[in-house]
């Protein structure tokens, strides 16, 4: 069977290509991919190339799928595997293979396996370790949006603390607790705040940003009202200009700092403002992957020692991490579709990765199987205007609180223009 897909050759070497797929072996799956979004994950593994540790060294030689993000359909399965997964079952993957201590992922690492491609054949290892999701979801980029999800609930798992006097680590949040989310009005931001307020419940809740159209989206799709209803009280704050940060955020608790402080942006200053507000046993959690492997920033190491304070980091999430956030989509409790703001075809791939960066707003959703320039979702009825394919959608969104859904998903994917 032929494929298309994107591949990576090297630094900023990214190519959509047409290639056939190698025969079915009995420990392999084939399947169908239907939606894909793009991770920052992907922009750093292509700028940096074979040097990025998930790419293997011979990529030049030996081209790999990019895209780790993805969901989709089981055509075939082989023997091994057949009474696990049927043709016509919904799937996701949780990338993050850790097969036998190795780095290797799909979307990175493999040359028939990535979330940028129409088929995909499933290795084996990504079953052994039972990371071949099913998704029962009605909306497939509901499963593309899992990972990033998994990524979240990973870290709030990681959070710790201890009782005074105990050396006993109590995993998560505190509930009730204060809590601020630093540079959080992105779509990762979206999505820890949506996963906190549902899920976590902190008793207080500050997003910090210094973009006012992030922060007014934010405020929209999750409103301090409608985070009242869950308990938490929710602060929207641009601290752009302020002059002293860490004194306006400990202004607003009646505490002598936040327990739960998580850092969205890989920015020195922010990660000092986050250890400067922590709590008696606060943890900090450094989210954001920076680039630069030699990210440092300064760390109150008196608080350490005398104030119990810690910092603890995660990349991605596990497949538990996977689970819980498939079951949350499913059945409705969290809605993580905010984090998307642009809609593309396969076509858009390329430029999207390399440009990512630069592109505002936040999670570019692709659907590998049709052709479609990638769109804001805010700019469809403007585009409408002239192509009824987005005066439809823009009409679909616009009763959805703008936001994508599985209605609009499923009418795109009826009407777009299929990939060459």
């Amino acid at each position: 069977m032929k494929t298309k897909a994107v591949r990576i050759y090297g630094k900023n070497d990214l190519r959509l290509e047409e290639f056939e797929l190698p025969e079915l072996k009995d420990d392999e799956i084939l399947a169908k991919v239907i939606s894909d979004s793009i991770c920052m994950s992907s922009y750093k593994a292509a700028k940096q190339g074979a040097d990025h540790k998930r790419v293997p060294d011979d990529v030049a030689e030996n081209p790999t799928i990019i895209g780790h993000e993805f969901c989709g359909e089981i055509v075939e399965v082989g023997k091994k595997w057949s009474d696990k997964f049927k043709p016509g079952q919904k799937f996701s993957i949780q990338p993050a293979l850790n097969y036998k201590g190795s780095l290797d992922a799909p979307g990175y690492s493999f040359q028939y396996i990535g979330g940028d491609a129409t088929y995909i054949i499933i290795p084996n290892e990504v079953m052994e370790m039972n990371c071949l999701l099913n998704y029962e979801g009605e909306a497939f980029f509901y499963g593309s949006l899992a990972e990033p999800m998994s990524c979240i609930a990973g870290a709030f798992h990681a959070q710790y603390h201890s009782p005074y006097g105990s050396y006993v680590h109590n995993m998560g949040i505190v509930e009730g607790g204060n809590m601020a989310i630093l540079a959080g009005a992105g779509p990762m931001g979206l999505g820890a705040i949506e996963y906190a307020v549902k899920t976590q419940k902190p008793g207080f809740l500050v997003i910090t940003d210094i973009d006012d159209d992030r922060l007014k989206r934010a405020s929209q799709v999750l409103p301090p009202v409608e985070a009242k209803k869950y308990g938490v009280e929710l602060k929207y704050v641009n601290t752009a200009g302020m002059e002293n940060v860490p004194e306006y955020l400990l202004s607003l608790i009646d505490a002598d700092g936040y327990d739960d402080v998580f850092v969205m942006a890989p920015v020195r200053v922010v990660v000092e403002q986050a250890d400067q507000i922590l709590g008696r046993d606060g943890c900090l959690n450094f989210f954001a992957g920076p680039t630069d492997p030699n990210f440092k920033a300064e760390f109150n190491f008196y608080n350490v020692h005398y104030n119990f304070t810690h910092i603890v980091g995660t990349s991605g999430g596990n497949v538990d991490d996977m689970i819980e956030s498939l079951d949350l989509m499913a059945k409705g409790i969290i809605n993580p579709a905010a984090m998307i703001t642009h809609v593309g075809g396969l076509n858009a791939v390329i430029d999207t990765t390399l440009n990512l960066p630069n592109i505002p707003g936040g999670k570019k959703l692709i659907y590998t199987n049709i052709d479609l320039e990638l769109t804001a979702i805010e700019d469809f009825k403007e585009k409408g205007k002239e192509d009824p394919l987005f005066a439809k959608l823009a009409r679909i969104v616009e009763k959805n609180n703008g936001l994508w859904s599985a209605e609009a998903e499923k009418y795109l994917l009826e009407n777009a223009k299929p990939i060459d």
